[in-house]
């Protein structure tokens, strides 16, 4: 059987090549997709991509979806610091979490240092910008790989 990732994306990563490219770049989602699907491709995984700026859609997301996902990768924006709906809703999913910034939270304002949602990650990865992304998706090639022999 195939294994299958859900990538979620929260509030204004939408706007990711236009937005603060000091801090996140000029590439956008839509890019950021398609070196994700490059790369699980490789390895035959399947993802499913779904970025909202409304954190009940967020979770509307994850319950529908999550049952047919094996991991999730999570860059939940600013919701990594106040979300907790969506922890709960993450936590509720019971499946493997990969938490990814582009940025590196600990070195950004003293609020963003704080993740909720990291207690409930496998790992983290964040401060290599879109690659942060491309690193988390050979992680969970590793994790399932490591889960599934077990």
């Amino acid at each position: 059987m195939q294994a299958k990732i859900l990538v979620i994306n929260g509030p204004n990563l939408n706007t990711l090549g236009t937005r603060e490219p000091d801090i996140y770049g000029n590439t956008t989602l839509a890019e950021i997709e398609a070196g994700i699907r490059s790369v699980l491709g490789e390895e035959q995984i399947e993802a499913e991509f779904y970025q909202s700026n409304h954190e009940g859609d967020l979770i509307d997301k994850l319950q529908s979806a999550g049952a047919q996902s094996d991991l999730v990768i999570v860059n939940a924006g600013a919701l990594t610091h106040y979300g907790i709906a969506l922890y709960d809703a993450l936590k509720a999913a019971g499946l493997p979490v990969i938490e990814v910034h582009m940025s590196n939270i600990y070195a950004r304002e003293p609020f963003r240092s704080q993740s909720l949602l990291s207690p409930l990650a496998v790992g983290g990865i964040f401060g290599f910008g879109p690659s942060s992304y491309y690193l988390a998706a050979r992680a969970a090639i590793d994790y399932l790989g490591r889960t599934k022999d077990r």
